[in-house]
């Protein structure tokens, strides 16, 4: 199959500041997903708390709000090829946004379906801007820096992750949920007052990022982002399948390998706050005082990133990737084992280990495919998936064995990690594209 090498299509101007100014455009992006991705994380036990939800009932945020990506990655990837990186990326912001005032209604009327519904809409247009800004910022610029610039770019996202909990922190869980106890003894009327509070505190924060999304839409659709030539340029060139990027095994391992790497780390940070609560884990610690500990555990994948790309310019990516996926593994064994200071700071360092490894594996998913890139791209996006399926199959781990035991799970997952890292990750067939220069 030949497969041509991309080539970037540039305005007026140096090349390279052009590269440079798009860059810091779609990084924003980054930030945005990423931000909005974590607060689950606190929407969790504030939901948890005021639906008096199991472990499995809870998931199903993540079950939602992940499912979304396996279900709308394909029809994503058609928009995307239909529309560009560019208008893509307006249209995914314009359907999160969408999504984020569904909180309004939600709220409004108590549901939790309908917070699901709205999880459902918001992650649709977070898929749309994966299948879209991860590759474009992966073929921007040559492809031996590829692994190095993603990395630098979702460096953004981990910001907004790590942000993300302290601001839930203070406008979701600023006070502890009543009980369906306490709520009965209480007179209707402050019953009912109480209850607007709390979906206020919902409430508030989403409308504001209604609005952000909408102000970031119209501001990229505003600048002029450079085309990929040799991919955007055949997008309805339809020789080529999702079955043909499949037949590359560094593109269904690469698939694999996100699909267990968003479910460990979604399933760790979902549970953080809770874990963290346990007395023997977090000495004392309150849920709206463990939200620091899962800023921090954002954060370090925010720090990881930084160092990581400059690590990858000098570092073999797949040594690199490997490294971090044992260590992740080893600190779950600890914290499992283990209980106080050691069982909280083991865990928390997760994060750090994490940081890598979402852009080196997209990025070594799609190495040399040139106009099978879209392709590929939506693959690995919709096998986020992964943040849906695991979390809920460690909620019925924990429901049954304990949350501590139930870690056992994104342990297994750093495993397939550290195989696809060695051996998955090979480009083995012939007759791909060589590597592109700019």
């Amino acid at each position: 199959m030949d497969l041509a090498t991309p080539q970037i299509a540039t305005a007026a101007g140096s090349p390279r500041q052009t590269h440079r100014l798009a860059l810091a455009v779609v990084t924003s992006i980054f930030f945005m997903w990423g931000f909005l991705t974590c607060l689950n994380d606190i929407l969790i036990p504030h939901l948890k708390a005021q639906f008096e939800l199991s472990w499995v009932q809870a998931m199903l945020i993540q079950f939602t709000f992940f499912g979304a990506y396996f279900l709308m990655s394909l029809p994503a990837g058609r928009l995307v090829a239909a529309l560009g990186y560019k208008k893509g990326i307006v249209a995914g912001l314009a359907i999160a946004g969408f999504g984020a005032l569904m909180f309004w209604p939600a709220a409004a009327v108590h549901s939790y379906p309908v917070f699901l519904a709205a999880l459902f809409v918001l992650a649709t247009g977070i898929t749309v801007l994966q299948v879209a800004a991860n590759p474009y910022v992966a073929l921007l610029g040559p492809e031996k820096t590829s692994h190095s610039r993603l990395t630098l770019a979702q460096s953004m996202n981990s910001l907004g992750t790590t942000i993300a909990p302290l601001f839930g922190g203070l406008l979701i869980l600023s006070a502890a949920p009543k009980t369906v106890e306490e709520l009965a003894v209480m007179p209707a009327a402050e019953a009912l007052a109480y209850r607007a509070t709390e979906a206020q505190a919902v409430q508030g924060p989403y409308l504001g990022l209604a609005l952000a999304l909408f102000v970031l839409a119209a501001i990229v659709m505003a600048f002029r982002l450079p085309a990929i030539g040799g991919v955007e340029d055949v997008a309805h060139d339809h020789r080529y399948s999702i079955r043909d990027a499949l037949r590359h095994k560094h593109v269904l391992f690469g698939v694999l390998a996100i699909f267990f790497y968003v479910g460990a780390e979604v399933s760790v940070g979902s549970v953080l706050v809770n874990y963290l609560a346990m007395p023997h884990i977090g000495l004392g610690l309150t849920e709206q005082q463990a939200t620091t500990y899962v800023s921090m555990y954002w954060g370090g994948a925010l720090v990881g990133r930084l160092v990581g790309a400059v690590l990858l310019t000098r570092v073999d990516p797949r040594k690199l990737l490997g490294v971090f996926a044992l260590v992740a593994a080893a600190l779950l064994a600890v914290t499992m084992m283990s209980s106080g200071e050691l069982a909280k700071w083991s865990v928390v360092s997760i994060g750090l280990f994490n940081s890598i490894m979402f852009p080196t594996i997209f990025a070594l998913g799609i190495e040399r495919l040139g106009p099978l890139t879209s392709k590929a791209s939506s693959l690995l996006v919709m096998a986020i998936v992964g943040g849906a399926i695991i979390p809920l199959a460690m909620g019925w781990l924990a429901d049954g064995f304990g949350l501590q035991m139930a870690f056992l799970l994104p342990m297994l997952c750093y495993g397939f990690i550290l195989y696809y890292a060695l051996r998955g990750s090979r480009v083995r067939e012939a007759g791909l594209a060589p590597a592109a220069s700019a």
